[in-house]
């Protein structure tokens, strides 16, 4: 458990450790005192920067984030709408609404930053859409991964392309939901 020192009410930060089949995903959940608690990231980390960790810390939020993530890499969860309810008001508004229009792409379907840009009714702030769908604090869950280059290219994704590829070749495979 870690107080996070950016944030203006201080909260208690804690986090658990996914196994997937791409490396390690860190769940993060501030917990605060006088209001709910709320995602912080959802990341993927170096298998090296988790020696001597432990999934000690405990709160529904870190049970639902592992159990519905565990179900989307079992190809059983398609997605996250109970986890979205728990987002944070971290970053600028027009992150938080570039984001957004992120959970409108469907599972298994790509979109260019040019069509998310008009989707959001700024069509010219292409470049600006790249840069907050690179700060995309939750990993899958706000499937940043989902949107390429107006050529169909992979481009730029916080997990590396190689995973970006990986989720989109996962998401497009026609395996029935359980």
């Amino acid at each position: 458990m870690k107080i996070d020192p950016y944030n203006k009410e201080q909260g208690t930060q804690l986090t658990r450790w996914l196994t997937t089949p791409l490396g390690p995903l860190e769940i993060r959940v501030v917990n605060f005192t006088s209001k709910p608690a709320v995602y912080k990231s959802i990341v993927f980390v170096k298998e090296s920067d988790l020696v001597d960790v432990e999934n000690s810390d405990e709160h529904p939020l870190l049970d639902l984030a592992f159990t519905q993530l565990t179900e989307y890499f079992a190809h059983r969860r398609t997605e996250f709408n109970d986890l979205l309810c728990h987002l944070s008001d971290f970053g600028t508004e027009f992150q938080r609404q570039v984001w957004q229009g992120l959970t409108q792409i469907p599972y298994g379907e790509t979109c260019s930053y040019g069509d998310l840009a008009k989707v959001l009714n700024n069509p010219r702030a292409v470049r600006a859409v790249g840069a907050a769908n690179g700060k995309n604090p939750l990993a899958v869950v706000v499937p940043c991964h989902r949107v390429i280059g107006a050529n169909g290219t992979l481009t730029g994704y916080a997990g590396g392309l190689d995973k970006k590829q990986w989720l989109l070749i996962f998401e497009q495979q026609q395996i029935p939901l359980l």
